[in-house]
Formats: C-alpha cells, sequence, structure tokens
C-alpha cells in the first residue's frame, strides 16, 4: 500500500468530521438547571456534544451553524412515566379504553407513532414507558433506535406485574411471563420473563387505582414487593411501583424500589425515610387532571370526575408535603391516549406546590437522568452528553410556563426532530 494513501484517509476523515460538525447558538443556555450561559454556542458531532461556549470564538471554523438566537436553549426533556402504546384512534363511537387488546399488536405499535411525535413536540427527548401489551413498547424503543420509527429514546417494562384475581380463561399463555402474579413464587419468574424479553426497567402495580378507579387498595404486601425488587436487582434492572394509596407507598419504598408512583397521602415517616434512602417521587398529578378534563371521551360519570378531583387534591398536597420534605422528584405525565403532546403539563403543579422554575425543570432533566442511571448522557448540555436540546420562547428560569408552552425546536441525538420557529 502506498504511505500516501493513509495519510489521504485520514484528510478525508478529518474533512468528514469538520462537515458533522454543527453549531447551535443560543441567546442563553440553561446547561443545567441553576446554571445560564449567555450567547451560548453547543458544538455537536454525531450524537454528542462536544463542547459548551460562548460567543463567535467558540465557533469552529467550517462548521454548520444553526442560530436560534433569540431563544433558549435547555436540555431535552425526559418523561420518566409514560404508556406509548395507548393509542385511540378517536373514531366515532368509541371509547379510548374499549380499543385496548382488541388490535393487534403490530397494528397498534404503527398507529402509536402518532404519540410518540406528539411527545417530542413537547421537548420530551426521552421517556420511561411503565408497562405494554404484548411487548409493544419493545418493539417501538427497538424501531426508534434503528431509526425506522421517529420518536422519543424509550426505557421500556414489558409488561407490569399485577395480582391475577380471576382464573386465566382457557387457552391464555401462562401467568408469569405476562405479569399475572398468583403467588410470591410467580415474581422472580415474571421479572426474568420481562428481563429476558429486553425489558430496560420492571414495572410492579401495588395497588388497585387507574382510569377513574382512584380507590389505592394495596395489592402486593411488602414481601411480595421486596420480592420483585431483589429479582429486579439481581437481573440489574431497576423498579418502579404504583401506588394510588399510602400504605402501597409506603412498602415500595421499603422493599427498595427506585421510585413510587402516584401516591397519595404518605405519611412524615414515610417521606423522611424516602428523602433519605434517595426513592423517587413520581407524584403523576396531571395524570388525573387529564382524566377528569376529558371526561367526555372516557364517559365517565359527574360522580367520577368529582372523584378524580378530590384525588388531585390529595395528590397536590401529598407533593407539597414530600417537597419540603426533600424527596427526590421526577417528572412524569402518565400520558395515555390523546394526553401526548400535554407531556409536560406535570412542571406547572411543581411550581403551584412551591418549586421555583429551575427546580422543577430538574425534575424533568437532571432527577430524571439519574433516575434512569443516566446522568453521564442525558439531562444536561454539556461535553460528552447526548446531544439532546430544545429551544424554547422565553426565559425557563423565570417562568416553568415557557418549557411547557413555548418549545420552538427539538434536537434528539444530533438530529432536528423538531423546528416550529414560525409558530408564535
Amino acid at each position: 500500500m502506498s504511505r500516501a494513501l493513509p495519510s489521504l484517509l485520514l484528510a478525508f476523515a478529518a474533512h468528514v468530521a469538520v462537515a458533522q460538525t454543527t453549531v447551535l447558538r443560543f441567546t442563553r443556555l440553561v446547561d443545567v438547571p441553576g446554571h445560564v450561559v449567555d450567547d451560548a454556542v453547543v458544538v455537536v458531532q454525531g450524537e454528542r456534544i462536544t463542547t459548551v461556549g460562548s460567543g463567535t470564538k467558540a465557533i469552529p471554523a467550517g462548521a454548520k451553524v444553526i442560530d436560534l438566537r433569540p431563544l433558549t436553549g435547555i436540555p431535552g426533556l425526559i418523561d420518566v412515566h409514560t404508556h406509548m402504546t395507548y393509542f385511540w384512534d378517536q373514531q366515532p363511537g368509541t371509547q379510548p379504553w374499549s380499543q385496548q387488546g382488541r388490535r393487534r399488536s403490530a397494528e397498534t405499535v404503527f398507529l402509536a407513532q402518532e404519540n410518540a411525535r406528539k411527545t417530542l413536540q413537547t421537548g420530551v427527548t426521552t421517556v420511561r414507558d411503565l408497562g405494554a401489551s404484548e411487548y409493544g413498547d419493545i418493539v417501538m424503543r427497538d424501531l426508534i433506535n434503528r431509526g425506522a420509527m421517529v420518536g422519543p429514546r424509550m426505557f421500556v417494562a414489558g409488561f407490569g406485574l399485577s395480582r391475577q384475581r380471576t382464573p386465566p380463561r382457557p387457552g391464555a399463555p401462562p401467568g408469569p411471563p405476562r405479569g399475572r402474579i398468583s403467588e410470591i413464587a410467580d415474581i422472580p419468574v415474571a421479572v426474568k420473563a420481562q428481563v429476558d424479553a429486553g425489558a430496560d426497567w420492571i414495572k410492579m402495580y401495588g395497588s388497585t387505582g387507574s382510569a377513574a378507579d382512584v380507590t389505592g387498595d394495596e395489592t402486593f404486601s411488602l414481601g411480595e414487593m421486596k420480592a420483585a425488587v431483589d429479582a429486579a436487582h439481581a437481573a440489574g434492572k431497576r423498579i418502579a411501583i404504583h401506588s394510588y394509596g399510602p400504605q402501597g407507598g409506603r412498602d415500595a419504598m421499603l422493599a427498595g424500589a427506585e421510585s413510587v408512583e402516584h401516591a397519595v397521602d404518605l405519611d412524615d415517616s414515610t417521606l423522611t425515610q424516602m428523602a433519605a434512602r434517595g426513592t423517587y417521587y413520581v407524584p403523576t398529578i396531571d395524570h388525573n387532571r387529564y382524566y377528569a378534563e376529558y371526561h367526555q371521551q372516557f364517559g365517565y360519570t359527574p360522580e367520577q370526575v368529582a372523584g378524580l378531583d378530590a384525588y388531585r387534591a390529595r395528590n397536590i398536597e401529598t407533593a407539597r408535603r414530600a417537597w419540603k420534605a426533600h424527596v427526590k422528584f421526577a417528572m412524569g405525565s402518565d400520558a395515555v391516549f390523546t394526553m401526548f403532546g400535554q407531556n409536560t403539563r406535570e412542571l406547572g403543579w411543581f411550581t403551584q406546590i412551591g418549586m421555583p422554575p429551575s427546580e422543577a425543570l430538574a425534575t424533568a432533566t437532571t432527577n430524571a437522568a439519574e433516575l434512569l442511571n443516566m446522568s453521564q448522557s442525558l439531562g444536561a448540555v454539556k461535553q460528552g452528553y447526548l446531544a439532546d436540546v430544545v429551544a424554547v420562547a422565553g426565559d425557563p428560569t423565570r417562568d416553568i410556563h415557557v418549557v411547557i408552552d413555548s418549545v420552538r425546536w427539538v434536537m434528539k441525538g444530533g438530529q432536528v426532530m423538531v423546528d416550529a420557529r414560525s409558530r408564535r
């Protein structure tokens, strides 16, 4: 081989590297919540950030510049509780829940692309998806990762573990792989089934409560939750436990779950222990606002709406007390059906309980990345991190509604996913 050839190849590689360098320029950048870079320059190569600087001097020669001034840059947002495969086509005469389980999984995955696109439009570039039938969430994750589907980066749980309350129907697949638990011995089998199928997380339904049901009766004992936590951790996975009520929430924390979802009326002792252990609280306050506001779509009665509103009030009060107790929060929408596109409204409730805007933003960035065990790649605009960057119109350090209502541009992994700068 000629000695000149390696030199030519190196020169070509260097040329390609320069050609693939993109610069994002902002009036200001919240690189991590609580810190602002003025006249910010973010240099992106491939899917990652190479440098963050300020002013024209920070722009490499030959780079492609995307001038996003006068917008403000923030990290790509993370929604840690979604159900992406819950899709409703809004056909006349149908209700959202009536279509669940009636379509083939492949059809559901295809249709759920709409939920994924709407999520990206809110500035959410990563989600933790907590439960889907037939492993549709795993299929969506893999299609998105290979570039065959447009959507946020997904961390998924497969079938959620739930109590088997009725005998299986004739010919039904066995319970544990599908997450149906009859006895404690089923739990490690069900966890292994999700892991073997490709789940990133384990999800357990530790109480009743969903949709218009706000009862919160515990369905798994502390010992059973501990069995699920131990099995998940032995497999190198983290676990989220759903509990609408206080006892299930307390037991989920004591069992060692990384996050407790939804729970209300948690007592002071539980909140103190959650703070000490670093257990994340994902209150999903806005989820019940959605059900109440869209009650006609779901066919809910006035009494059911009143129950949802009352539960939300308890949810808000519990979140206020949890924040004062220094419990860690992560933003989870619990988005289903037509709630996609409203993923970040949860942040407004966080400021209502007293969080400053920067702290609320952290629940969807640095905190959420830590919960996902991705704090070295997601949740901030830093050198070496994945290039998930969002541009908003306004100052999110003063008003969190800028993040909720004024997303204008979204990059995920170095690719521009949303450009709505012409929108006012």
